[in-house]
């Protein structure tokens, strides 16, 4: 019966070659694009291929970047978080309040990256054991959590400086990790991004918890009928999904050292779907790719540079954008579609 199956198993794979399979990637589709919206640019502006508008556009799209990795773990897993720009100002903030308390760098940034744990962890419960949809579940989070931000700030600014209570060294280094550069040229914001993207694929492509991740978003009966316990990979993206939004807020702190609860990081979710959406991954789970995402996440961003640098009113960048999104996801659906069986 083995030797059966590994014939069969052999027969339906014929060779296909680097270069059909470079050309078939749902993510050259997204390359190109970048590259043709990058030329246009280029010619239409004189300042978008310098190296420190490139680097600017590294810098402004990297928390972005970040959030948008943890999302593509979520959306392979057929699952979607709202609650990513509350955990983004919780995890920020109380990172920040933390430091003005007079804590260490490192406990205060474990503190923060255990906040955005605790609340992917309660988003996974709910959408699995709960049996909440997780469009509901994280919704109601996102109010839960930006609440208890409000809550534990008073709805006051929290500034992180000397004056209030931070260590002076502990200040400089934090500051730092947000608004330094390695070798005096790389923004660290873009460090962490390209980091966290090269950890992100390795795990999703290289690891047999993203075969899961990709088993469960593609079909939970036959996942389960595999024996793959699906709760558990569901709950753990969504922990991954809360780790990168927590980084997210921190790093974002650490660059501009003060922030409100009631408008740190709002509307930041739909921003970070966006990005994954238009990077390939697909709503219904299942389809997606950490280059795929970097893509998405760079179009967005160059976009944005783009039509700034064209002096676009910024309420005609978000038509623009919105509609950049409609017609990613409206190509999504066709290519489906148009898929054999």
């Amino acid at each position: 019966m083995s030797g059966g199956f590994k014939a069969e198993g052999r027969a339906p794979h014929p060779k296909v070659s680097v270069a059909t399979r470079i050309l078939t990637a749902k993510e050259t589709g997204v390359l190109l694009a970048l590259i043709v919206m990058c030329a246009f640019l280029a010619l239409a502006t004189e300042s978008f291929l310098t190296t420190t508008n490139l680097l600017n556009v590294g810098r402004q799209v990297s928390l972005l970047g970040i959030m948008a990795v943890g999302m593509t773990f979520v959306l392979v897993a057929g699952e979607i978080d709202l609650s990513v720009g509350s955990t983004y100002a919780l995890a920020g903030l109380g990172t920040g309040m933390l430091i003005v308390a007079g804590w260490a760098l490192a406990p205060a940034l474990v503190a923060g990256l255990l906040i955005g744990a605790a609340i992917g962890l309660v988003n996974g419960f709910l959408s699995t054991y709960g049996r909440l949809p997780s469009l509901i579940a994280t919704l109601g989070m996102l109010s839960i959590v930006r609440g208890t931000a409000l809550l534990i700030t008073g709805g006051q600014p929290v500034t992180v400086n000397e004056r209030n209570g931070a260590d002076a060294e502990v200040l400089a280094t934090f500051e730092f990790l947000g608004q330094g550069y390695l070798f005096g040229i790389v923004p660290m914001q873009l460090v962490f991004f390209a980091a966290v993207a090269a950890l992100g694929w390795l795990v999703l492509a290289r690891t047999a918890f993203g075969f899961r991740v990709f088993a469960v978003g593609g079909s939970t009966k036959a996942a389960r009928v595999s024996g793959i316990h699906v709760n558990g990979v569901k709950i753990w993206a969504f922990v991954i999904m809360g780790v990168m939004a927590a980084l997210a807020g921190i790093l974002s702190m650490a660059f501009l050292p003060s922030g409100q609860a009631g408008r740190t990081g709002l509307g930041l979710e739909l921003d970070v779907i966006a990005a994954v959406v238009v990077g390939g991954a697909s709503l219904a789970g299942g389809i997606g790719t950490i280059p795929g995402t970097v893509l998405g996440v760079l179009i967005i961003g160059v976009l944005r540079n783009g039509l700034v640098l064209m002096g676009v009113s910024p309420f005609m960048q978000e038509v623009m954008i919105g509609l950049v999104i409609i017609i990613a996801v409206a190509i999504d659906k066709w290519s489906m579609r148009s898929r054999p069986g």
